[in-house]
């Protein structure tokens, strides 16, 4: 089986198993369990490929795949498979196998479908595991460490009222590993020149630039140990226990804290001789391990003696990376596998407990050994694995830690003290499993602490064993773990060339169950004297831990610091969230201030200023801009104001015109055509002149206006100032016909080159018109005005009918030609003045002139479905996007010629279907606006109007008899009721055009 198809299966199986939920409900996990089991033994069948040819595992052998992915930046769907990926490959599946089986007995019978949410991320987990230890690639390497992320923050977010706060702690600590892994591959890539992880860490920039490799072991470690639960970031695995315990055995076993050993252990071959490197790992390390095991002292919760036990286990793991020889590495291999087995065992016992007696309170639960003897035994043969005890698999990767602590840092005094903080936190691990077996099975009950039971946590005195397939799981693992102490020779190949794959030296591996009467067996007995004596004196211990050192816990920290962040978000939104438009003017004024301060020190140093060769023509340009704004500054009547501003705008057009910019023009000349139609239809609700303001506020704003302007003009000469074309628009008109096939390079660039860009631009339109629907319907428009209808209701405006006809005969006949115009400028844009956007304005535009050229607002032919329009827009340009896989990477043109029947060919590619759902978007948004602001709202029309708009087809009424309607509407919207303003519809004046 190939490791695509391994990585893929890994994927099909989430939504294989989430049908099967639908089907057969909770016992899906069997189905699940019995296909990671499968894929567990295709990649057993591929160890021997990876071996040394004697077997033993000394080798480096590697097996490699790849797959173009984003091939224009040379990255790759890299996968490697080596003996460290082997081995921790195995374990994400197989105790993934045993947890989904766990798993179809833990989960409730009852409520089928939440299953399906938990099963889908459960397996998603393992997908991104299988991703991260099989990627080649940094890229992708980084894109499964943060989907790892991802699906523990679901995870635990979905179990529970109370899971939120601990889901955003642990998703804030990770995610700050994932952006110092994020600088980490940024940097390695700039220095090596390659994305391939093996030929990246095979450089020899590493030792050539000490500096360098200093600064990427302090990101890797951080990005390790944010995962690995490592002093300082320990906060959140204790925090993460409000998770299902099928959640917590798996991504605290085998998932989530083993990426961080894999990350550390990956990186070893660059920088397992960095002294930064080493003193971090070895001080972290060792310092979590004590600390860990000293919380798990203190705990009473099962579950939480579990978590600090994994915080504890992973820091001697830590360390033991941190030495970085050859034999440090395998012995922490082998240690990783002890864990996996004994911790999944663990965790999935606290999980039967819980559920048969109720609680998982050590000072509450009694007896149980006699009444569960078969979980019992279980606890015991993995917490005697735990411990460290003969002949457990435990027992041994425990004795050579030790001894790999004895040999490290060149000098026999640092290994001494190493192997004497190892022996304190061994001991106090074997006196915290006893603490396990005495407290949840035994009659002990001993404790000073006064019991704080939470409601429904009351234990069961019915307690009784637990069903075989529940136990089952459980015990395998435990079994395991029995079984290949005295076996251990079996895992000499596979962690032996694990250890050879992190140290990127040939290694044999070779470790005993009984290694003679050496100085790491006395350290071992010293460790059970000690843990027996503190099992001995656990009531004291319980009075000596209830004594608090410090009066908070790190978790405060974090959650401090959370909303502390909060805080300050509120604080920085507060200064902007304001009706007061100076408040909102502050930030350009501080930008522009900025901008010019830059300018005047770098202007020096940018170029000269090369005057245009036709001066007179931009004269003439500002002269007509200068016509229009200075009067539309100064008018206080909005309807003169947006004359004059859309003429200034159409000045701009026809300057881009004169410049041979001509798809910008017509865009601008577009969109002002389309603006002054959603303006005039705004404007109808507002009073047609602007409220008086004084004299002195108008010389302020126009200092600031003036000053404005002229700096930006400045700074803009000054940074741009004619110079000659740029490398890269050069570039664009040289090669765009050979890149592309077309020749419209504004389009080509657009749609081509920068065709992500274009796509999330895409985005931002759909999601703006939702928005604008959104805000638009949240509360009643203001009415229409109604107060000069007094005046004008007896002339012949009033007669809808009549004064729309020219409109009307317009639109029929150019309504076609828009359309056919619209069509033309999208089939050409690829080669000529045109694209997508522009002729979705044009076809716009259609629909504006058939909306004034109606007789009443609600007989306006533009309520077309836009909102299902704006929806088709992005899926047709994801369609196309997909469609470039075909020839490489997403959103990869896709090009070929079809045959015209009159003869020749036309050289069609996928960038127009893309282009197509830029026009969908553009279309559907401009109708949006339209229909929201023009047309006549059910909460705005009185119940007797609501049949439809009253066409006048005889007289006209007089001014005499509309004048109490005129009242009634003067009076409207201002009695301070609830109701809506009286709507002008049912009128034959304001329900249709002028």
């Amino acid at each position: 089986m190939t490791l695509t198809a391994i990585l893929f299966s890994t994927l099909a199986l989430v939504a294989v198993t989430m049908l099967a939920t639908r089907v057969i409900g909770r016992n899906a996990g069997w189905l699940a369990a019995a296909l990671l089991a499968a894929l567990a033994f295709a990649v057993g069948v591929r160890v021997p490929e990876i071996l040394g040819g004697d077997g033993t595992g000394e080798g480096l052998g590697v097996v490699r795949e790849s797959v173009p992915w984003i091939p224009s930046l040379d990255i790759s769907l890299g996968l490697r498979l080596d003996g460290l990926s082997a081995l921790f490959l195995i374990i994400v599946l197989g105790i993934g196998a045993l947890v989904m089986a766990y798993s179809a007995r833990y989960m409730s019978e009852r409520n089928v479908h939440p299953h399906t949410g938990y099963f889908a991320w459960m397996l998603l987990f393992a997908f991104a595991m299988t991703g991260l230890v099989l990627s080649d690639d940094l890229i992708l390497l980084f894109v499964f460490w943060e989907l790892t992320t991802l699906c523990s923050f679901f995870l635990i977010n979905r179990s529970g009222e109370r899971a939120g706060p601990p889901a955003v702690r642990t998703l804030l600590v990770t995610a700050m590993g994932g952006l110092s892994l994020l600088f980490a591959v940024v940097l390695i890539v700039v220095q090596t020149g390659t994305t391939v992880v093996s030929e990246a860490l095979s450089s020899a920039v590493w030792s050539e630039d000490p500096g360098f490799s200093a600064a990427i072991a302090v990101l890797v470690a951080l990005a390790a140990m944010t995962k690995s639960a490592q002093f300082p970031f320990h906060m959140w695995l204790p925090d993460a226990m409000v998770a299902p315990t099928p959640v917590s055995a798996y991504l605290h076993a085998a998932a989530m804290v083993k990426a961080g050993i894999y990350l550390l252990m990956l990186f070893s071959p660059a920088l397992g001789g960095n002294l930064v490197w080493q003193s971090i790992l070895i001080a972290a390390g060792l310092t979590t391990a004590v600390m860990g095991a000293l919380f798990a002292m203190r705990s009473f919760d099962l579950k939480e003696i579990m978590a600090n036990s994994t915080i504890s286990q992973l820091g001697l793991i830590v360390a033991l990376i941190g030495i970085g020889t050859p034999a440090a590495l395998a012995t922490a291999a082998l240690y990783t596998l002890a864990h996996a087995l004994f911790k999944a065992s663990l965790f999935m016992v606290v999980g039967i407990v819980d559920r048969q007696a109720g609680t998982r309170d050590i000072r509450l639960l009694r007896g149980l050994w006699r009444r569960m003897p078969v979980t019992f035994a279980t606890t015991l043969l993995a917490g005697l694995s735990m411990a460290g005890v003969f002949p457990m698999l435990g027992f041994i990767s425990k004795e050579y830690l030790l001894g790999q602590m004895l040999d490290a840092g060149g000098s026999l005094w640092v290994g001494v003290v190493l192997a004497a903080i190892a022996v304190f936190a061994s001991a106090t691990t074997f006196a915290y499993t006893g603490r396990i077996l005495f407290g949840a099975f035994s009659n002990y009950r001993g404790t000073t602490r006064p019991l704080e039971v939470e409601e429904g946590q009351e234990p069961r005195e019915d307690a009784r064993e637990a069903k075989p397939l529940f136990v089952l799981s459980a015990l395998i693992p435990a079994l395991i773990g029995l079984i290949l102490g005295p076996a251990i020779a079996v895992l000499y190949p596979l962690v032996g060339a694990a250890g050879s794959a992190a140290s990127g030296e040939s290694y044999g591996a070779s470790f005993a169950l009984f290694g003679g009467f050496t100085t790491e067996l006395a350290l071992s007995l010293t460790i059970i004297g000690v843990g027996t004596l503190a099992i001995t004196q656990r009531r004291r211990l319980d009075v000596f831990f209830e004594r608090r050192i410090l009066s908070f816990k790190a978790i405060d920290v974090v959650e401090a610091i959370r909303t502390g962040a909060i805080s300050l978000g509120l604080r920085v939104g507060n200064a902007t969230r304001t009706d007061v438009p100076t408040q909102h003017l502050g930030a350009p004024w501080i930008i522009v201030g900025v901008v010019t301060a830059v300018a005047l020190v770098t202007i020096p140093s940018v170029g000269n200023l090369v005057p245009s060769a036709e001066p007179w023509s931009d004269v003439v340009w500002l002269g007509l801009l200068v016509a229009t704004v200075i009067p539309a500054v100064l008018t206080r009547s909005r309807l003169i104001a947006l004359v004059l501003v859309g003429s200034a705008g159409f000045v701009v057009a026809l300057w881009f015109f004169a410049l041979g910019a001509v798809d910008v023009g017509l865009t601008q000349l577009l969109v002002e055509l389309l603006t002054v139609v959603a303006l005039v239809l705004i404007l109808r609700r507002l009073p047609a002149v602007f409220h008086a303001v004084a004299r002195s506020r108008q010389v302020v704003t126009a200092v600031i206006a003036l000053g404005v302007g002229v700096v930006t003009t400045v700074v803009t000469l000054w940074f741009t100032g004619r110079r000659d074309m740029s490398p890269v628009g050069q570039y664009f008109l040289d090669e765009a016909y050979q890149d592309t096939g077309g020749t419209n390079v504004v389009n080509t660039i657009l749609v081509d080159y920068r065709a992500l860009d274009t796509f999330g631009e895409l985005t931002v339109i759909a999601v703006a018109g939702i928005v604008l629907i959104g805000i638009l319907r949240s509360r009643p428009m203001i009415a229409e005005r109604t107060s000069d209808v007094a005046v004008w209701a007896s002339s012949a405006l009033a007669r809808t009918t009549d004064n729309t006809l020219p409109v009307r005969m317009l639109a029929r006949w150019a309504a076609p030609f828009i359309i056919l115009l619209s069509f033309h400028l999208f089939w050409r844009g690829h080669y000529e003045a045109g694209g997508g956007f522009i002729a979705a304005l044009v076809g716009a535009t259609g629909f504006g002139l058939a909306y004034l050229g109606a007789r009443a607002d609600r007989g306006a032919p533009v309520a077309w479905p836009y909102r299902g329009l704006l929806s088709a827009g992005v899926i047709v340009a994801v369609l196309s996007g997909v469609w470039g896989y075909a020839v490489g990477s997403f959103l990869k043109p896709v090009r070929f010629d079809i045959p015209l029947p009159w003869g020749g060919e036309y050289g069609f590619t996928s960038a127009m279907v893309f282009d197509l759902g830029v026009y969908l978007a553009v279309l559907a948004i401009i109708i949006a606006v339209i229909n929201e602001l023009g047309g006549v709202r059910e909460s705005d029309i009185e119940p007797s109007s609501q049949a439809g708009p009253v066409l006048i087809a005889g007289p006209v009424p007089t001014a005499r008899e509309t004048a109490p309607r005129e009242k009634e509407h003067a009076g409207a919207g201002r009695t301070g009721t609830d109701e809506p303003p009286t709507q002008a519809a049912d009128h034959p004046t304001t329900g249709g055009r002028s």
